[in-house]
């Protein structure tokens, strides 16, 4: 029997009368949009990580989109971030009016490269927007000491880093603004599309909320141009279920990567490498080999899923053509196109499973090693 990336129906189970027991509530209730579960889901999350005011909004996509714009980044701006990560946020520069300029990667940590951001800076840059990638927060530091000598924003897009931390700062205390998903498989999913703007800054967080709800300041009455983004009142109280497993279920994709670890040191499959002061929270397991499409290929006929995140980077996809850059230009990341793969690591893995894909991934190390 093969073993998925993801087994959503394992979490349902785990937790089924709780989640079933919230909807039936929301459902009596009879208050769908903005009740009483996304108001406490987002002061909840917000004290979880860190900061003062969570905004709930439809999607992680938005979240990006309405964080920037309650930010003032906007037309005739650059903002600046990876070319390695999911499209949504190149996607959100554009929708504000403002322009991605591409910064590469570090190789062992796949986030950004502070001094890459450095040398990517114009008189129209206005912002930095780090990914903290498959669970790993970027070199924050670096990049808000960048962002104070330029006069920079800084939005951090944490889809995929709920529950980690750096340096004994949690999420929503880095940069301006941070940005939650919370698309079904990532560590805290919905059923459905949600997500979240979280921010110490209190004029950031107003405009957030306006502009989540049309532009509107009071009812009817609108001071901005707007978005309709709201987080549902179902997903909220699906997620208030979840949210107080998420710290165990983190320490559990820890434990499973842990024993990841164990097999694969000393092979050629480079396992992930933690930066100083990080508490990774595996979004992802993300190794990488060139051998990577030999790796899927043995893995599978162990019966174990793989997953290629990401195949391409962005500043070489037909949508970015207008930006003007080109294959060669970022070769960190496009290297690290060539070479990821990520294997299961979710809570819901039982020991055997775990044993499985460990044995799995050994096997395929010691196949490439007798073939190199």
């Amino acid at each position: 029997m093969s073993i998925p990336m993801a087994d959503l129906c394992a979490q349902y189970r785990s937790l089924q009368s709780e989640i079933d027991a919230a909807v039936h509530s929301v459902l009596e209730k009879g208050r769908f949009i903005l009740g009483e579960n996304v108001t406490l889901l987002e002061q909840e999350t917000a004290d979880l990580c860190g900061a003062k005011y969570g905004i709930g909004v439809n999607s992680g996509t938005d979240a990006i989109i309405i964080a920037l714009a309650a930010a003032g980044i906007g037309h005739g701006d650059e903002v600046i971030t990876t070319p390695f990560t999911f499209v949504a946020t190149s996607e959100a520069i554009v929708i504000v009016g403002a322009r991605p300029v591409y910064a590469d990667i570090d190789p062992d940590t796949f986030n950004l490269d502070p001094a890459a951001v450095e040398k990517a800076i114009t008189p129209k840059t206005k912002a930095i927007l780090p990914v903290h990638l498959f669970g790993q927060c970027a070199r924050i530091e670096e990049l808000e000491s960048i962002a104070q000598k330029h006069g920079l924003k800084i939005i951090c897009d944490g889809a995929q880093a709920i529950g980690a931390a750096r340096n004994g700062r949690k999420l929503g205390e880095m940069g301006d603004a941070a940005t939650l998903s919370f698309f079904p498989t990532k560590n805290l999913g919905a059923y459905g599309d949600g997500g979240m703007i979280l921010t110490n800054d209190e004029d950031i967080a107003r405009r957030a909320r306006s502009l989540r709800f049309h532009g509107q300041s009071s009812s009817y009455t609108y001071e901005r141009v707007g978005f309709c983004s709201r987080l549902d009142e179902l997903q909220a109280a699906i997620l208030r279920v979840k949210l107080p497993h998420l710290i165990g279920w983190n320490e559990k994709r820890r434990k499973n990567a842990s024993a990841y670890n164990s097999v694969l040191g000393g092979t050629p499959i480079k396992i992930p490498k933690i930066d100083e002061g990080n508490y990774h929270i595996y979004h992802q397991y993300t190794l990488r080999t060139p051998a990577r499409d030999r790796l899927k290929e043995i893995l599978a006929g162990e019966g174990v899923s793989s997953a290629v995140y990401y195949p391409e980077p962005l500043h070489i996809q037909k949508a970015y053509e207008f930006l003007g850059y080109k294959a060669g230009d970022f070769p960190a990341s496009e290297q690290a196109a060539r070479e990821v793969l990520s294997v299961p690591v979710y809570p819901e893995l039982t020991e055997e499973q775990v044993s499985d894909v460990a044995v799995a991934l050994k096997k395929a190390a010691d196949i490439l090693v007798s073939a190199s």
